[in-house]
């Protein structure tokens, strides 16, 4: 007895191939579609001083969101902080993770959340756009342009 393969046989393993491949390519920024990030800027120091990442986060998604890093290929550490306050002496602490529920807004701004940027691999200058990954629990990614903006910027 020979056994002989469905002439659609061939056809069908490429379209679930296909479709397989595509699924793995795209299910890291699957669930970062429904996050908005605005106003991102990258506030540069001089020299090799590490850069100051601010911009909004907004959770369009009816579900809540983990924020736990970034990373940038124009940086070897991005790490995230938030300033704090306390009996008149600023300083910062390094951030694991943020939670953002549904519908929830954080702003990272000076004074409060931010990303520190160091270890740059190459000069930046005002008017450059950097690109930044955002990382999200469940392996979940979001690229954003980040402009590089003057000390002074806010």
């Amino acid at each position: 007895m020979s056994l002989t393969p469905h002439p659609s046989l061939p056809r069908l393993a490429k379209h679930w191939c296909s479709t397989f491949l595509l699924l793995i390519a795209t299910s890291g920024t699957l669930a970062a579609a429904e996050l908005e990030v605005s106003e991102a800027r990258l506030r540069l120091l001089p020299g090799d001083l590490p850069a100051a990442g601010y911009f909004t986060l907004t959770n369009t998604s009816e579900k809540g969101v983990t924020l736990t890093g970034a990373d940038s290929s124009a940086f070897g550490n991005v790490m995230m902080h938030r300033s704090v306050n306390q009996d008149g002496v600023t300083r910062m602490e390094p951030v694991a993770q943020l939670e953002l529920a549904a519908g929830e807004q954080v702003e990272f701004a000076p004074g409060g959340y931010h990303l520190m940027l160091m270890k740059r691999a190459r000069p930046l200058v005002v008017g450059d756009d950097v690109e930044v990954n955002l990382h999200f629990a469940g392996n979940q990614r979001q690229r954003v342009t980040f402009r590089a903006v003057a000390p002074t910027a806010q």
